[in-house]
């Protein structure tokens, strides 16, 4: 009993990430001998810039939930709607055990390979990690794996992709942060690579989307929070028009006229993000500093990976085009979806706009306004049609009205629900060494480079 009652501590602090990053801060201080003011002062403040952050998501999830139930009953639209949140609250149900002990172990391992491979970054959004696991637990049930294995190399699975997805996007996010202080750590992290490598090829790196000229008279839009605002207020009464006062009166405004509950969301939205804003200036003043500890004593030159909000601050402009484009692209796969007669996938509003957001910045990072368009419209694609693929590798929830969204659970899923689906348990564990051997292979590959290049 006691047993269960500790393990049960440890997954409430390892899936709560305010808490989480906030004792890696006290961690990172004590092992810097800083003192106890100090110590102190960068836990609570690491900790409430985690709540601050969290508290603006929901601020911009509560406002997008409307807008999608509008869309939805506006363009009369039937379908499998990808949310992340919903998916594993059924998930969870029948395999809670397996998802806890594989998130658990998935840390540890993730925290070793970062130790002695050169992939130094550790994993430290909470909630995606447990999202992870719950999907990973789910593959590997189908298989029919025994528990320990099964929470082995499953722990093993999460430990690699929690290593591998921040480092394919980390070339990208320097130049975003313009330094190697900081990772990105969220499962979106394959997506946001693509949409960088895109606007790379195609975009233009010196027109940004923080540099868009407004005629004078203009000038306001220079502002973020007005520019979303406004933005988001045409885009609500676009779609509140098409569905209707009756709709929205009676199902979502609770009888408030639909154009002012529309005008009344949007401001909701750029207020959400107002805050997110001020929540990662919080959070970064005190994490990167604090986590210089970790690096030097437990896991050396080690990087923290964090939530996607981390790099909204760094070009506001890019954020509300990544959202709109990858928007569009999702519905562009919808017309898709519809006219070739495979299961539809409806725009979840939610993925589209932390996801797509999020692709909007990397764009940008190298391909200026065209890198945040295009990277985020083929971003909109990929998680419309990724979860066509990953449904079937789901088992019993492969086609339960809702599935994971974005473009890290598509790789992992697909990637071992294949293995698992053509050669069992046998399949799945080969598949998961041979990806830990070709991170150890470049480990040693690169480390020997340096050494013939030092002995030259």
């Amino acid at each position: 009993m006691a047993d269960k009652f500790n393990l049960d501590i440890l997954i409430d602090i390892a899936s709560t990430p305010a808490l989480l990053v906030a004792l890696i801060a006290v961690l990172g201080n004590v092992l810097q001998k800083k003192d106890t003011a100090s110590i102190v002062k960068g836990g609570i403040k690491t900790f409430v810039g985690f709540l601050v952050v969290t508290a603006g998501a929901g601020v911009v999830e509560g406002s997008l939930a409307p807008f999608g139930e509008m869309f939805q009953a506006a363009f009369n639209m039937q379908g499998v709607v990808p949310n992340n949140e919903a998916i594993v609250a059924l998930a969870l149900t029948k395999y809670g055990t397996y998802t806890a002990l594989i998130m658990l172990v998935g840390m540890a391992f993730n925290i070793l390979i970062a130790r002695f491979t050169r992939f130094k970054y550790i994993y430290l959004t909470g909630h995606a990690t447990l999202y992870m696991s719950c999907m990973i637990a789910v593959i590997l049930s189908v298989t029919k794996m025994g528990t320990v294995p099964l929470v082995f190399f499953g722990g093993l699975a999460l430990g690699i992709a929690n290593t591998i997805f921040p480092a394919i996007a980390q070339p990208f996010t320097k130049q975003i942060t313009k330094n190697n202080t900081v990772a990105l750590g969220h499962t979106g992290n394959f997506g946001y690579a693509l949409s960088g490598l895109i606007g790379k090829y195609v975009g233009n790196k010196e027109k940004s989307t923080e540099d868009i000229n407004f005629p004078k008279g203009l000038s306001f839009l220079r502002d973020s929070t007005v520019s979303i605002t406004l933005t988001m207020a045409v885009v609500y009464v676009i779609v509140a028009l098409f569905a209707g006062n009756d709709f929205v009166t009676k199902n979502l405004s609770d009888g408030t006229n639909y154009i002012i509950y529309s005008l009344q969301q949007a401001g909701s939205f750029a207020a959400g993000v107002f805050v997110i804003l001020a929540g990662v200036r919080l959070i970064l003043a005190e994490i990167v500093p604090a986590f210089k500890g970790i690096s030097e004593r437990l896991v050396p030159n080690s990087v923290p990976a964090l939530d996607c909000p981390i790099v909204f601050p760094y070009a506001p402009n890019a954020v509300l085009i990544g959202f709109l484009t990858s928007f569009v692209g999702g519905i562009f796969s919808l017309v898709i979806m519809v006219l070739t007669g495979t299961t539809v996938i409806i725009p979840g509003v939610v993925p589209h706009f932390f996801c797509g957001a999020t692709a909007g910045v990397y764009g940008n990072a190298t391909g200026g306004l065209r890198g945040a368009v295009i990277g985020s419209f083929v971003h909109g694609v990929i998680i419309s049609f990724m979860p066509i693929l990953l449904m079937p590798v789901m088992g019993d929830l492969g086609f339960q009205g809702s599935t994971f969204s974005d473009t890290d659970y598509g790789v992992v899923g697909i990637f071992l629900g294949n293995l698992a689906n053509a050669g069992g348990q046998i399949a799945v564990i080969s598949g998961i060494i041979a990806v830990l051997a070709v991170l150890i292979g470049l480990t040693v590959f690169f480390k020997n480079k340096k050494v013939d290049a030092v002995s030259e």
